[in-house]
């Protein structure tokens, strides 16, 4: 079979869907001598107009010699059909067909050339079909050959008994022939009366696809129409909505007036009695207008006790606020008074304690030179501040002479004087600083940063202390 880039169209439409009469195939040969090429001679009826994928193909018949001569006729050329395929698909080999130079003269015979090398080798009978791009077959020729002249010159030598036989045959075959002939002719007139139809239903197509244009064009201009009233609607409905605005805004201006034209409204109720209803419908709803009026003003009146109340509460919260703001203030001044103390005490601290170093040197000192040993002495001198306060409250250490001799009177050093408020005080602690001390027992102070919290501030001293562990 030919080898070509591109396939052709096909279709598994039956004989019955075909229309053979549409293409006519001329000068048919009976058979061709194989190794030649062939030419394809056909011609296009009027009613069929040829396309660009219209192709040629050479089909495979499956009657024998003697059959096809008996069907093969002049008279039946232009309605023969394929006896040996059924679908399209079972071409042989195809060559596409050529468009008409001149489509306004497409009666005129046209040709197409089968090269050698694709041609069928056996000698069964084949026939030319053409068929257009949607695969439908538009017409058959006559089988023929493919075989060399000379096979018709060989001489058969048959028995009388074969002849009468053949005789037989053809006598049946004749019939057959006869019987095929008046059913050919019967399909022509049918086939007449088809074309007669076809040509009649294209005259109506076309009237209807008139008819149809110029409803389109109908179509068309009452859209066109409709499009320009929806334009001109849809400016009118502008303008209306526009005016509804305005007598929106009237609407309110005369509400305004209506309590002074109350009377002259009376008037036109008694001068047109079908406004009555509508004028009672208004008194209505300006009732039931006052009437909201009447419980926004109540409920205005109960929000406004309620902002007044919360105006009272958040006074007194900002009060509350302010008197704890000057609590912590106050507690942050003697915060800071405390560590002053703190830091005299710690500063008078260190000082007694290089004047005890002093005092310590001066008593071994004067030990030695008595002639006394300090570690044989029958008491011992206190190592504490307190135990020295106890022997004499004057010293921090005791008497050195205290041994040898006492003095059953208060020594002159026993009274002390406050670092911060200068008063006198024997014996004791002064008033001020017992004070500072017992504020210091009541505050939290941060053992990190020193930071100091009150008592109350007990959530927040702990919330103080676990960020430094962060």
């Amino acid at each position: 079979m030919e080898q070509t880039l591109e396939d052709p169209p096909t279709s598994a439409v039956l004989l019955d869907h075909c229309h053979f009469s549409q293409v006519i195939f001329n000068n048919v040969e009976k058979f061709y001598v194989p190794g030649g090429d062939i030419t394809c001679y056909y011609t296009l009826t009027q009613h069929f107009i040829p396309r660009r994928k219209d192709w040629i193909g050479i089909f495979r018949c499956s009657l024998n010699q003697t059959i096809l001569q008996l069907l093969v006729s002049p008279n039946t050329g232009n309605s023969w059909c394929q006896v040996g395929w059924k679908t399209t698909r079972e071409y042989y080999t195809f060559m596409w067909v050529t468009l008409p130079i001149d489509l306004n003269n497409i009666s005129a015979k046209q040709e197409v050339q089968f090269k050698a090398y694709y041609l069928p080798k056996d000698d069964e009978y084949y026939q030319f079909c053409y068929v257009d791009q949607d695969g439908v077959v538009r017409g058959a020729s006559i089988p023929f050959q493919f075989r060399p002249e000379n096979e018709e010159d060989i001489l058969v030598v048959t028995t009388q008994g074969e002849v009468e036989e053949i005789e037989q045959q053809n006598k049946e075959l004749c019939k057959e022939n006869q019987e095929l002939k008046d059913s050919c002719v019967s399909l022509q007139k049918q086939n007449s009366d088809m074309q007669a139809e076809l040509q009649r239903k294209q005259e109506e197509l076309e009237t209807l696809q008139n008819i149809n244009k110029k409803l389109e064009q109908k179509v068309k201009e009452q859209k066109d129409y409709w499009e320009t009233e929806l334009l001109q609607l849809k400016e009118q409905n502008q303008k209306v909505s526009s005016e509804n605005e305005k007598m929106g805004m009237r609407v309110d201006q005369l509400q305004a007036q209506l309590s002074t034209q109350e009377k002259e409204m009376e008037k036109l109720v008694q001068g047109a009695q079908d406004k009555t209803e509508q004028l009672e419908h208004l008194k209505k709803e300006n009732g039931q207008l006052s009437l909201s009026l009447t419980e926004q003003r109540e409920h205005q009146k109960k929000l406004e006790q309620t902002v007044e109340e919360m105006k009272q509460k958040e006074t007194a919260a900002a009060k509350k606020q302010q008197k704890l703001t000057d609590e912590n203030f106050d507690l942050s001044r003697r915060l800071g008074e405390n560590k002053i103390i703190y830091d005299a005490l710690q500063r008078e601290k260190e000082r007694i304690g290089k004047e005890n170093d002093l005092l310590k040197k001066e008593n071994r000192r004067l030990l030695t030179y008595m002639g006394l040993d300090f570690d044989s002495l029958p008491y011992q001198v206190p190592t504490s501040d307190q135990e020295g306060a106890e022997q004499n409250p004057g010293l921090v250490y005791g008497n050195p002479y205290s041994g040898i001799q006492e003095s059953s009177s208060p020594s002159l050093l026993s009274i002390k004087k406050c670092p911060i408020c200068e008063s006198d005080f024997a014996d004791g602690i002064c008033d001020h600083i017992l004070e500072q001390q017992q504020m210091l027992t009541l505050c939290l102070k941060c053992p990190i940063c020193d930071k100091v919290f009150s008592e109350r501030e007990k959530q927040i001293f702990e919330d103080h202390v676990f960020c430094h562990s962060l």
